[in-house]
């Protein structure tokens, strides 16, 4: 099977709810790193065969096919196609093993696979809640409601149970908050996420400027602060500060093929080395990464030993502290540069964002494997492999 190689990788800096990405069209944002990976590449933009675009609030301003919207709001000509799809938080990470997958098989050349989620302009969960209000019914179904008799889907709820079962405390859920804080803002000051971000400019008090740096890390974080913030549910473990924070932000990866590398002059970062999707439990919801991972490593012929860096989407804290646990995974490998908690999960951006940071913290430390992971809605699992070049 022919290879598929990864040529840049890019993303807005998060942007808190109601914050320096809020006045932000998510067509316009969206459309801002289509322009970012062409740019950087060189390559000509009429080469782009599909645009492949991850987004789960897909009403309001992410509606009527977002990824064709940011396409017309870029520098790429009207002729590339492209097409909005929904695997929960794992959308756009989604959108990569489709481009891959497009890429392997020869359909095509040149793909981008990209994500856009704006929060503040399209609220979580808005797009059920209009149509419920409206009268034109939930998501639910009759036969759905007849196999999960009393049961309502919820990542809230699964967090808590992913909690007990693993044995996870408050305190060392608030203290993983507490390095995912410390990370980012290390890596930030030293400039580690210089090479991914794209820098937009925004209106502030003060006059126009850049944001071009990641609006949710708290610099002054403590254990301490973490662990005074109001519990979700009362008797149990999760907080605001120990789960990912609302976020505005785009991404993009350019996937293309060895003969696409020689035809346009282009230097691969990263050949993609395995894709993998699973599904599970939906109820408990996000404990699919640990067996989604379990068996990308077996068809990848590889161990957790042999994985240099882990991006493991900091959706909750047990998420990644459950899945260290199952793989056995070093510590000092994982989310190395922060992770949500710290710098924000814009849902459908966020598979192409953390592949941004996996791609280029991979070259900055001289690892050769990486691994990514995503915990998705219905109890479902993206995983992919790379291997630096």
């Amino acid at each position: 099977m022919a290879d598929a190689f990864i040529v840049e990788a890019v993303r807005t800096a998060g942007g808190r709810r109601g914050g320096r990405l809020a006045a932000w069209h998510p067509a316009d944002m969206a459309g801002e790193v289509l322009n970012a990976v062409v740019d950087r590449t060189g390559i000509d933009p009429a080469a782009v065969e599909d645009v492949i675009m991850g987004c789960v609030s897909q009403g309001g301003e992410q509606s009527f096919q977002v990824g064709r919207g940011a396409v017309l709001a870029s520098k790429l000509p009207q002729s590339v196609p492209a097409v909005t799809i929904d695997r929960q938080c794992g959308s756009s990470q989604q959108a990569i093993q489709f481009a891959a997958q497009a890429v392997m098989s020869g359909t095509q050349d040149v793909v981008i696979a990209s994500g856009v989620e704006s929060m503040t302009r399209v609220p979580m969960g808005s797009t059920g809640m209009l149509f419920a209000q409206a009268g034109l019914g939930k998501a639910m179904s009759p036969k759905q409601a007849a196999r999960f008799p009393d049961v309502q889907f919820s990542q809230f709820t699964g967090a808590e149970m992913m909690a007990a079962k693993y044995g996870f405390s408050r305190e060392q859920l608030d203290r993983y908050a507490y390095e995912s804080h410390r990370r980012a803002a290390e890596a930030t000051e030293r400039g580690d996420f210089a090479d991914e971000i794209v820098a937009l400019e925004v209106e502030t008090p003060e006059g126009t400027t850049r944001h071009d740096r990641d609006e949710g890390i708290r610099y002054d974080a403590t254990p301490e602060s973490i662990g005074s913030v109001k519990l979700l549910k009362e008797g149990g473990v999760i907080s605001a500060a120990n789960a990912s924070q609302i976020c505005d932000g785009a991404s993009a990866v350019l996937v293309v093929s060895e003969a696409a590398l020689k035809a346009h002059g282009l230097k691969p970062l990263a050949r993609i080395h395995n894709l993998t999707v699973t599904g599970g439990d939906p109820v408990i919801m996000l404990e699919e990464p640990l067996f989604a991972t379990d068996r990308a490593l077996k068809r990848a012929g590889l161990t957790i030993d042999d994985i240099d860096l882990y991006e493991v989407n900091e959706a909750f804290a047990p998420v990644p502290l459950a899945w260290l646990k199952h793989t056995g995974g070093d510590r000092d490998k994982l989310n190395v540069n922060g992770g949500a908690i710290a710098l924000g999960h814009p849902l459908g951006a966020s598979g192409t964002k953390l592949m941004a940071t996996l791609v280029h913290a991979l070259h900055k430390r001289g690892g050769r494997y990486g691994l990514q992971t995503m915990c998705e809605g219905g109890g479902l699992a993206n995983v992919t492999i790379i291997e630096r070049m």
